[in-house]
Formats: structure tokens, C-alpha cells, sequence
């Protein structure tokens, strides 16, 4: 898979990302989120939402990357730079997941997470 720059500095932080989260260090992560994602969900909620999601699923066994595309408009989501990441995962709990991890590109110029969610 070959990916632009972009897309590896995305991706990059969404692996740093996700650190936080295999952590358990929910607060952490929206704390390293983009502002988007932090006007859109409050940070308690976040970490209820989040431990609700994860911890039934228990610890990471496998993560490998198996897509990225670079986009400028997402749905619901203002129009602007995000690299929508996917892994694939094996948890403890559930043996095939994909986990979808979306960096933005801020106005700093710094990839933050924008989005995550687990199917």
C-alpha cells in the first residue's frame, strides 16, 4: 500500500492514538483529539462512551493497518483534510474488528483525531 505523506503522518498519529485508548487512558485521548471532535462530544462522555465500547472487547492481541484514503469532505463534518484510517484488530473478546480512526488536519498544521469508531 502506498501512501502519500499526508497519509502517513495521519496515520502516524492514529497509532499514537490508539496507544492511548489500548491504555485505558480515555480522557487522555479526547485530550489529544482535534477540536472538532471536542466540540462535538464533552470529555466525561467521552470516557463513558469509550469504556462502554472497549473494555467488553479486552486487550489489543493484533492491529495491522489495511487502508487509508485521503479526503476532503466527510458526512456531517465540516469540509477540510482528513485521512480516514482502518485496522484490522483482534481484541481478546472479538476476534475480527475493524477499528476506523479519522485524523484532521488543523490549523496548526497537526494531524488530530477526528473520529473513531468500532464495527
Amino acid at each position: 500500500m502506498s501512501m502519500s505523506f499526508d497519509e502517513k503522518v495521519a496515520a502516524t498519529e492514529a497509532k499514537s492514538w490508539l496507544g492511548l485508548v489500548d491504555d485505558g487512558r480515555y480522557l487522555e485521548s479526547w485530550e489529544q483529539s482535534s477540536k472538532l471532535f471536542k466540540n462535538a462530544i464533552g470529555k466525561e462522555q467521552w470516557g463513558r462512551q469509550l469504556s462502554a465500547a472497549r473494555n467488553p472487547l479486552g486487550k489489543v492481541i493484533n492491529r495491522e493497518l489495511s487502508s487509508t484514503y485521503f479526503t476532503t469532505s466527510l458526512p456531517g463534518a465540516p469540509d477540510g483534510e482528513y485521512v480516514v484510517i482502518e485496522f484490522s484488530t483482534i481484541f481478546e473478546n472479538k476476534r475480527s474488528a475493524v477499528e476506523t480512526v479519522t485524523p484532521m488536519k488543523e490549523k496548526d498544521g497537526r494531524w488530530r483525531v477526528s473520529g473513531y469508531y468500532i464495527r
